[in-house]
């Protein structure tokens, strides 16, 4: 696929459709950003968004992998099929990634937690009960950015108010009050706040 080729379409039927890419990428529930690397020809849509797009710039699937509006033809069943099997795909990776974040956040847990017993009980001078703490809190932080990062981008959140599934930003689900996958966010649809619960389909 010619990604500079579909880029340029892209801008071209958003424009068409009389959207910025700030208005596209809001309802698709992503950022900007994600909208100008797709049309500087740098990064495709996500499978799992893909359909939400066409829909919203009025081409088909085929339309948009062949960069251009196109006369139907016997082969777009074949094309819509294999989306959708990407779209499977998609989910079972995610599933696979938000077992992955369980592993990394007990994991770097129970390192912290065991380095922590061991200043606090082990006979040892302050300054290197303090050089373990820190040591302990290294590999924490790491394994706690990447669980995050994981459960940010795998998936989707689910707003509880008008149901639009969505990909938060890192920062939002950062600063998000949570209880396990469930976080209080604001919905980029609908503008309200509520605890939004982790879904893998869109």
């Amino acid at each position: 696929m010619d990604q500079i080729r579909i880029g340029a379409f892209i801008a071209e039927r958003r424009k068409a459709q009389g959207l910025t890419q700030l208005q596209l990428a809001e309802q698709l529930g992503i950022t900007d950003r994600a909208v100008s690397k797709w049309e500087n020809g740098r990064s495709l849509p996500d499978s799992g968004i893909m359909l939400d797009l066409c829909q919203i710039l009025e081409i088909s699937v085929n339309e948009l992998l062949n960069g251009e509006v196109m006369v139907m033809k016997r082969n777009d069943k074949n094309v819509e099929k294999t989306l959708l099997e990407l779209v499977k795909q998609k989910e079972e990776a995610d599933k696979r990634l938000l077992s992955a974040e369980i592993v990394i956040g007990v994991s770097a847990s129970l390192v912290l937690f065991v380095i922590i017993f061991i200043a606090a009980f082990a006979e040892m001078a302050d300054w290197l009960r303090i050089v373990l703490i820190i040591t302990g809190l290294v590999p924490f932080t790491i394994g706690m950015f990447f669980a995050l990062r994981i459960e940010q981008t795998a998936g989707y959140y689910e707003c509880a108010k008008c149901h639009h599934k969505y990909v938060p930003s890192y920062r939002s689900v950062l600063l998000a009050m949570h209880v396990n996958r469930t976080r209080y966010m604001k919905c980029p649809e609908c503008g309200k706040y509520s605890w939004q619960r982790k879904v893998i389909k869109k």
